[in-house]
């Protein structure tokens, strides 16, 4: 294993001391815990916090969706670990301003558990909450399966959707409806072309050949729908959005979002040249697209690969979406 590391086990801690040395004016520590990260943002007092959590490993999910318009909190575990309950608990509370707080995470046994116990454990502080849980991952389990699906860099559209209903003040249940709504709109699926080393575990997550690509995998490593010989850049693209249209049909005159997300070692030349497919598909069916977003957004470590993501719109989410947000990891000023 050859890292620019310190040592494995103080890997997430270091990455955190560096995120508050560059962006402390944005973010904060809570109580000096490196493993809950908060916004340092001013906020309307009554606005719904947005929070969120899981295995570190992924940046910019989900440390780098904290702040303005987008999420209140975040708590992280070791790589690829959920965060005990403890900490997801002292983030709810820190993150609630008297009208509840939405828990938007990844559908993810370990992260279901301990946000399950944590959110019991605030009522105790009269503190009320909502889960939603993100399953856009189309090739972790099949449509009459949906909810058994993984979450993946969807979520990035979901926590800037809730973000910014929970800056318009809307309710609890408002904030949750209409990201529920977004989820249902929205469809991942990736290929990888090589495996991540996890720091504590020194090996790969995964072995494949050098002239293979592995279609569906999780960004965890979790194993794909197959594997294939290597394809081109057009191959790929038309493999990601047949895929995804399959499951979620689109027509003359949709709008969507598009991502190419960069899973932590393709070049942005790479993903470029991968969404131009995927924008010649669309435009040719009619569908048009609005703030595509290319780059990386939620990655494996080092792991080379890449996601397709699309979001569908309607007015409401067109706008939310388009909504100012800024962290230290995503601006958007559009209007």
């Amino acid at each position: 294993m050859k890292k620019i590391i310190n040592s494995a086990d103080t890997f997430v801690q270091d990455t955190m001391e560096g995120i508050i040395c560059a962006y402390g004016d944005k973010v904060k520590l809570l109580h000096n815990d490196y493993q809950v990260l908060v916004s340092n943002y001013p906020a309307k007092e009554g606005k719904v916090g947005v929070v969120t959590a899981g295995g570190s490993g992924h940046l910019p999910v989900f440390l780098g969706y904290v702040g303005k318009g987008l999420l209140d909190g975040c708590a992280v575990g070791e790589v690829f670990a959920s965060p005990a309950a403890a900490k997801m608990a002292d983030m709810i509370r820190a993150c609630d301003r008297g009208s509840g707080v939405l828990c938007l995470y990844g559908n993810y046994n370990g992260d279901r558990f301990n946000f399950t116990m944590a959110c019991e454990e605030v009522e105790f502080d009269d503190i009320r909450t909502k889960a939603v849980l993100v399953k856009d991952d189309v090739a972790s389990s099949p449509t009459e399966n949906a909810q058994k699906r993984r979450g993946v860099a969807g979520m990035v559209y979901a926590f800037k959707i809730a973000g910014a209903a929970a800056d318009k003040m809307m309710s609890l249940e408002e904030v949750a409806a209409v990201t529920t709504k977004a989820l249902g709109n929205i469809r991942s699926m990736g290929v990888a072309l090589s495996p991540c080393i996890v720091p504590k575990a020194g090996k790969p997550t995964f072995t494949i050949a050098e002239d293979e690509i592995e279609i569906g995998m999780g960004i965890h490593g979790e194993a794909g729908i197959e594997v294939r010989k290597m394809m081109t850049a057009d191959e790929i693209g038309e493999t990601l959005v047949n895929t995804i249209v399959k499951d979620m049909p689109l027509k003359d005159g949709d709008e969507v979002s598009v991502m190419v997300n960069g899973l932590g070692g393709t070049p942005l030349e790479e993903q470029l040249i991968v969404y131009r497919k995927v924008h010649q598909i669309l435009s040719n069916t009619g569908v048009s697209i609005v703030m595509p977003h290319i780059g990386e957004y939620a990655t494996s470590m080092e792991m080379a690969g890449l996601s397709v993501t699309i979001f569908k719109l309607d007015q409401e989410l067109k706008e939310l979406l388009q909504a100012p947000a800024e962290s230290p990891f995503y601006t958007n000023s559009n209007k």
